[in-house]
């Protein structure tokens, strides 16, 4: 308790000091220049700004405090430039002061100086002042009086001013030389951490199962420590290759329950090298510590494919088993292709959830899977889950070795039943997929496989209701 009333004490000094005003040979460079910025998001946590100044500079050497930079800049990427007279500017050292003013930071600065210890008589309410010496601040706060050492603070404590590299908000310092006066048009661009997106998806099956409605979502994240005000915003979807950071950024600050909603807004789209460039077609405001969603895609009645899956290990073949599992559940997937009205572009990676309306008419969540970038054209197939009412019992029936004498010339013979039960009121087509090792052959079946792969076998059994469906077969395979 002593200490946070130390602390507001100390913050209340801080604000009496007027310390947040430049250094005299700064000057200083803020959003109320600024005449454009623009902000190009990538997958992972990374982003590249433009932000577009107007600033008077003098001819011979000028130091620039740009203020309302990101937090999470990484300075080694930031480039400043004039557009207006690209040739007369001379870049000569930046510093990126990104240790913020608090309290606590303002008191840590001043360990080995004096400062003045400010304290009040409560029986008279008359001040007294003394000057002290910070020893440390680790953990405590030890002060060294002309004839004393005291830990804690015995009052509030009153500063000379603020150090030059404690900023109340991130500010990249830089000293630059130009060849004449006046005002230009500068551009800082530089790559920051604390902006991300991610593509979200939502659809609805339809009855019958065999068609969907799905909208896309682009969000948007920003905990980078600023604002983007009426910024020309684009995405960049692929998986770009970055070199790990030796260095550490800092935390990044928290990301508060703040949710915005883009008005619905069409994202034209084109390649970039070989990833695709998405651009939000008018200018959007990010706020810090904001999540925005911005329209990506919107199509309906789309084709669906719904399969119920049972697949087997190649480790069946190879040994002696006999019961293999029983009441195993079916994998339920759909798929559908990127293609049609509303579909046919490049689609980011992102999660796809899925629902379908009960017998009320309620959307209810029935599973959700995550799909890679999808050019279009392409399938994309989802995962929701497992059946629950249609399960298999698999055995091995019959195994034997039929020659070889080492790991590479083995040749074994086994065979397998598998019985499919449906539960449900309706007749349903169940797909069996069976990895088979080495060079393989079925010797006898009880319906026909497709050799779907080199080392795939698939059968397709139809099942009735309420009712099962056996599938018998025998392989033969040679190591």
């Amino acid at each position: 308790m002593r200490q946070n009333r130390f602390l507001a004490g100390l913050a209340a000094a801080v604000a009496l000091s007027g310390a947040m005003a430049a250094p005299q040979n700064e000057k200083l460079v803020t959003r109320a220049d600024q005449r454009e910025v623009a902000v190009t998001i990538y997958n992972d946590n990374l982003a590249l700004v433009k932000d577009n100044r107007k600033v008077r500079l003098e001819r011979g050497v000028d130091q620039l405090a740009w203020r309302e930079v990101s937090a999470q800049m990484r300075p080694e990427t930031a480039l400043l430039r004039s557009l207006s007279s690209p040739a007369g500017l001379r870049l000569i050292e930046q510093n990126f002061d990104f240790d913020l003013l608090t309290p606590q930071k303002l008191l840590e600065k001043h360990v080995g100086r004096e400062v003045a210890v400010v304290s009040v008589n409560p029986a008279t309410g008359a001040e007294k002042r003394e000057t002290a010496t910070v020893l440390a601040t680790n953990g405590g706060t030890v002060l060294k009086f002309a004839d004393r050492i005291e830990t804690g603070v015995p009052g509030r404590l009153a500063f000379a001013g603020v150090p030059d590299n404690l900023r109340d908000q991130p500010t990249l310092v830089i000293t630059l030389g130009s060849a004449a006066a006046g005002v230009q048009d500068l551009e800082l661009s530089y790559l920051t951490g604390g902006l991300s997106w991610k593509a979200d998806y939502v659809a609805e099956l339809n009855e019958q199962d065999d068609h969907l409605d799905i909208n896309g979502w682009v969000t948007l994240s920003n905990r980078s420590g600023t604002a983007y005000d009426n910024a020309r915003l684009q995405l960049v979807a692929g998986d770009v290759n970055r070199v790990q950071d030796e260095l550490g950024r800092g935390r990044p600050a928290p990301l508060m329950a703040k949710t915005a909603m883009a008005e619905a807004a069409d994202l034209s789209q084109e390649a970039l090298f070989e990833y695709h460039l998405y651009t939000l077609e008018r200018p959007t405001t990010i706020a810090d510590n904001q999540i925005k969603q911005v329209a990506l895609m919107s199509a309906s009645t789309v084709a669906v494919k719904k399969e119920l899956l049972f697949e087997g290990q190649n480790y069946y073949y190879s040994g002696q088993y006999g019961e293999l599992g029983q009441k195993l559940k079916a994998g339920v997937f759909v798929e559908f292709a990127n293609k049609g009205e509303g579909l046919g572009i490049p689609l980011p990676k992102g999660v796809v959830r899925v629902y379908k309306k009960d017998g009320q008419g309620n959307a209810q969540f029935i599973g959700e899977d995550r799909i890679d970038h999808t050019p279009k054209n392409e399938t994309v197939r989802l995962k929701l889950g497992s059946a629950f009412d249609v399960t298999a019992d698999r055995k091995q029936t019959d195994f034997k070795k039929l020659g070889g004498s080492s790991r590479y010339n083995y040749v074994f013979e086994s065979a397998y039943e598998i019985t499919i039960r449906n539960a449900k009121s309706e007749a349903v087509t169940v797909k069996v997929a069976e990895p088979m090792p080495g060079d393989w052959q079925v010797q006898s079946e009880s319906h026909p496989h497709l050799k779907a792969a080199a080392d795939t076998a698939v059968w397709r059994i139809a099942v009735p209701a309420e009712g099962k469906s056996v599938l018998t077969y025998r392989v033969q395979v040679r190591y």
